[in-house]
Order: C-alpha cells, then structure tokens, then sequence
C-alpha cells in the first residue's frame, strides 16, 4: 500500500492515464482527417450529392472527436508546470519550441480551416472547401510532427547542453534543428503517423461493415468498405519499413529498452517471442520465441548481439520487465489482428463472401484493436525508457514537483476519471447517434453538388 503514497507513482499513473484517454482520440482524430480529404475529393469530382452526404457525414465524426481530444490534451500540458515543474525547469528552453510551434503553426491551420468545413459551405467555391479539408488533416499532421518532436528528444536527445549542476542544472539548446531531427524523430513520426492512418482507415471499414450488416444505404456501405480497405492495404504494407526503422532506432540509442522488450538479460542475438513471459527474479524468460528474428528486424541479420539487461548499472535498467514485455508483445499480437481485419475487407469488396456476415462482424472490431495497438506501443516505449524521463540526462524521480503531496494526487486521479467518463460516455452516444443516422441525414435538397457565384474565395 505504501505506493499509493508514492508521489512519485501516483504523478506518473496520472500523466499516463490523462496521456492514455486522450489518446484514444488523436489516432481517430488524425485518421478520420485522412478519410475525410479523401471522401471530399470524390465529392469534389464527381459533383454526386451521394458523395457530398457521406463527406459531410464524415464531417460530423471527425469535428467531434476532434473536439474531445483537443480538450483533452489540455491537461498534459498543465500537468507539466504542477506535477512535473522540476521537468520543465530542465528541459523549459528546448520543450517549449515545439509546444509553441503546434499550437501556432499546427492548432491554428486545423481549427481555421475546420471552421470553413463546417460553416463554409455554399459560401466559399468547391475548390477551396477541398483545399480547406486537406489542410485540416495537414494540419493535424504538423500537430504531431511537433509533439513527436517533444517526446523523441526525452528519448533521443540531441543538440544540446546542460549548464549548471545539481537542483539548478538545465537543458540549453544549442541547435534547434539537430534537437528537432534528433536520431529518433523522422522514424517514430513515420511509424506514429501510419498507424493514425490506419486506425483512421479501419474505423471507415468498421463503419461500412455496420451498415452492410444492418441492410443500409448499400452504396455507402460499399463506398467506405473500398476506401477504408485499400487505404489500409496502403498504410499497413507502408508501416513494414516504418516498423523496421523504428526497430533500428531502438537497437542502436535505447538498447535497454530493446533488452526490455524481449526478457533478455544476457548479451545474446535478440529473439523475437511469440507469447510468454519474463521471470525478473530468476532472470529467465519463458516463451515460444524465433531465434533472432528481432536481430533480423534491427540489422537485416539473425546473429546479431545486441547487449542484455545485466550488462547495464541497475540503477538504469527499466523496471517492471514482465510488464514491458507483455504490452510490446501484445502490439505486436494485434498488428496480426490488424491484417486479418484489412484482408477481411478487401475480400468484401471484391464481393467475396457474399450474404456471408462474420467477416463484417470481424471487422467490426479493426478498431478497437488498432487502438490498443496503439497504446500498447505507447506504454512500451514510455516504460522502456524508464528510470529516464530525458533519456541518459534526468531520471522521473528527480524531475517531479517537490511541493505535490500525494493525497491531491489521489484526489484529482479520482476527478479525472469521474469528469473523464462523463466525457467518454457524451462523446460515444454522439458518434453512434451519427453512426445510426448516417449520410441519409444528409441527403437533402440544398445540399450543392457544387457552387458558382460571385465573390467566392478561390
């Protein structure tokens, strides 16, 4: 019971709680922002007013749910200058830069142009109401190119110094772009961004699977099936390279955590373990593995050493081993899932398993797995760093508030999930209403195949 008094443990399980929910909704964010430029395309082109009714129903889940996240993140950002004040004392002159950045250049792009999707229609010309949809999702890009920017320089940072010592020591920047493009940046962006995009394309399979399971507006449920499949075929076969870059950076700056990912405690070639679990105290892992294979994915060689957990001083190696290696390993599991479900879907748009429902039921849950997928590769990544919050630099002990006292910590853990669920519970009646509705609601007589008129922004 002691560590639920542990200031130190309370502060990170709700960083991470507030980081996990909010989440949840920048993956759908991001990915419905996809799925929405694509859709307005086809509208813009064909000028049917089909297509228009299922953009403007898009629309309405995409401004929702981009509505909860940005109110979300909110709380990560003020949870820096309470809980975690000695942090942002260190790391304030480079982490400020990229926070800055995505509220002016990234924040503002999104919402500006959003306000032209959602209030812009009939009053600015067909091609800028496209353009304004592509720089929506533009603009939720560059919003985690910034955040990405943040978080791989606490894991990888670069272009930097540190003046001062002790409790006044502080992270000076020294080059903006080495500290930008530090050696993790690139890569993790492209892996982080694709699966957004393919959460964004399964949630529109999922949604015409639904439709084609219920016996409605089989041309819609056809149209989001064809663009929610290949656009996953293309986003899951891009994340192939993404994944192995990823792995690369992994090997060569973090090998802790690489050590921590696989249960391994001995320099050895890295296995790639299918299911099993770690013994931390008898420093032995149990699992059904293939030798090598992460070796494979990090050097394109099987015989490749990579260094084990006991070759590292104690106090660096990460704690809670069996733990990291089951949410890596559970990843990993439903990027199978994933294919499965983006397979499933080509073969219904080609037409196979025709009057057949379990594939649509199938991918029904593409997802709620992509999501947790999602945040399994979250969790590994931030538990794998551990005990560093900027990685080689300061440790979490050192970077919490010394004024936080643990039972305010309890308290607003508490707030948190009650305000929280009260949210979630708003928000998902407001996408199924919008789900059960449909395009249908949209199909009405003043909706423009196009516009012409004067004075119309171009």
């Amino acid at each position: 019971m002691d560590v639920l008094l542990d200031a130190t443990f309370l502060a990170r399980l709700q960083f991470a709680g507030t980081a996990i929910y909010h989440y949840m909704f920048v993956p759908l964010s991001i990915g419905f922002g996809m799925i929405l430029a694509i859709l307005q395309t086809k509208a813009y082109k064909t000028k049917d007013a089909h297509d228009e009714a299922l953009a403007r129903f898009w629309l309405r889940l995409f401004a929702g749910t981009f509505v909860v996240g940005v109110a979300t993140g909110i709380t990560l950002e003020f949870s820096f200058g309470t809980n975690w004040a000695d942090y942002s004392r260190f790391v304030g002159d480079i982490f400020g830069a990229p926070l800055a950045a995505e509220a002016l250049f990234a924040f503002f792009l999104e919402s500006v142009f959003l306000g032209v999707l959602l209030f812009g229609k009939g009053k600015v010309s067909p091609k800028f109401y496209l353009v304004s949809a592509w720089l929506v999702w533009l603009g939720s890009c560059l919003s985690a190119l910034w955040i990405i920017i943040a978080n791989s320089w606490m894991q990888t940072p670069a272009g930097y110094e540190v003046v001062g010592t002790g409790a006044a020591a502080k992270a000076v920047l020294t080059s903006f772009f080495e500290a930008a493009f530090n050696p993790s940046t690139l890569q993790r962006y492209a892996h982080v961004l694709l699966a957004l995009f393919i959460t964004g394309a399964l949630t529109c399979l999922a949604v015409g699977a639904y439709y084609k399971l219920k016996g409605r507006d089989g041309k819609a449920a056809d149209k989001l099936i064809k663009i929610g499949a290949i656009a996953g075929l293309i986003t899951g076969i891009l994340m192939l390279p993404a994944a192995h870059m990823q792995a690369v950076v992994v090997a060569e700056e973090q090998p802790a955590k690489l050590a921590a990912m696989e249960g391994q405690f001995e320099t050895q070639a890295a296995d790639l373990s299918l299911i099993g679990w770690v013994d931390e105290e008898g420093q032995e892992l149990h699992a059904i593995s293939i030798p090598g294979f992460t070796s494979f994915l990090a050097s394109w060689d099987f015989d490749t050493q990579y260094p084990g957990l006991n070759d590292f001083p104690a106090d660096e190696v990460p704690g809670g081993i069996n733990a990291i290696f089951q949410v890596y390993h559970l990843m990993v599991a439903l990027i199978g899932v994933l294919a499965i479900v983006v397979l499933l879907g080509l073969a219904v748009w080609r037409g196979m398993f025709a009057g057949k429902k379990w594939p649509l039921r199938i991918i029904l849950i593409g997802p709620v797995a992509a999501i947790i997928a999602i945040q399994m590769g979250w969790l590994t990544a931030e538990l794998g760093r551990q005990p560093w919050i900027v990685y080689g630099e300061l440790k979490t002990a050192d970077a919490i508030s010394l004024s936080v006292d643990p039972w305010m910590l309890i308290i607003t853990l508490i707030l948190f999930l009650v305000i929280y669920t009260v949210i979630y519970v708003i928000w998902w009646k407001t996408f199924a209403r919008a789900v059960k509705e449909g395009p249908e609601k949209y199909m009405v007589a003043d909706v423009p195949a196009s516009f012409e008129g004067e004075g119309v922004l171009e």
